[in-house]
């Protein structure tokens, strides 16, 4: 009976030694997969996809939007397989490193920032606008004084709400929220990037209107793709993709594509 038991034993660890003998040798297959073609690295890249038109929810169910075509056309040009990980924005420059490789969403370059990770050279200027109630006389940067304004959370728009005199700042993680919370009486305004603003302000017409910053003394922004401190070679690869696309006209393209259209 033992000898029996022992067999079996036997034959059971040579047929789990045969199985794995042939999955790590059909790996170097599953690498190999145009003559001589190499695997590519992966590049985890974290964004919020409730920024439009740089990223969005599309029709499939994943991100995309300006920033997601162009860090995969970076991707391509740098020789990664990019992964999107679609995440609150607040917690994206704290998730590098850790839980994504980097962050692009349409993220403005400030002082706090850079203490925590590096940044590309900018990819696109910005300006906040206002985005208020149909025909609202919010006009002027003292008009914001004391009202209640929406913002989206750890965004710039949030930066400037904070600043302002007796301004009561409810922030929201998707700044669509926040605009709901506008066209149902909740704030009296939102501060929002310029291009986003001008998307709410085509979707809610008949609703709100879009005030430009510079009626406000808003200042540019630049936005660029947030780093790992220190890792320098990345940062090269980024800038040196960046620095073509705006040569060849890849950049213009996508601008046409996704912010102009």
């Amino acid at each position: 009976m033992k000898k029996k038991i022992l067999s079996a034993f036997v034959a059971t660890v040579m047929t789990m030694t045969v199985l794995c003998g042939c999955g790590s040798a059909a790996a170097p297959a599953a690498d190999n997969q145009g003559a001589g073609e190499a695997a590519k690295e992966t590049l985890i890249v974290g964004t919020n996809a409730a920024f439009p038109p740089f990223e969005f929810v599309g029709d499939d169910g994943k991100p995309d939007g300006f920033d997601m075509a162009l860090i995969k056309a970076i991707g391509d040009e740098i020789g990664y397989d990019v992964q999107i990980q679609d995440m609150e924005f607040d917690s994206l420059v704290s998730s590098i490193g850790n839980k994504i490789d980097v962050a692009i969403a349409g993220m403005t370059v400030t002082e706090e920032r850079k203490n925590m990770v590096d940044f590309s050279d900018p990819y696109y200027e910005a300006v906040q606008a206002v985005v208020v109630p149909k025909g609202a006389a919010i006009a002027t940067a003292d008009d914001l004084k004391n009202l209640k304004i929406g913002v989206q959370l750890g965004t710039t728009g949030e930066f400037i709400a904070d600043e302002i005199e007796g301004a009561e700042v409810s922030a929201y993680n998707k700044a669509v929220d926040a605009v709901n919370d506008l066209n149902n009486g909740r704030v009296d305004c939102v501060i929002i990037d310029k291009n986003p603003a001008e998307v709410f302000g085509a979707q809610f017409s008949d609703k709100v209107d879009v005030v430009a910053g510079e009626n406000f003394d808003f200042e540019p922004e630049n936005y660029a793709i947030a780093l790992p401190k220190g890792d320098t070679e990345l940062a090269g690869k980024i800038n040196a993709a960046l620095k073509k696309f705006k040569e060849d006209g890849t950049y213009d393209s996508l601008v046409k594509q996704y912010i102009e259209e």
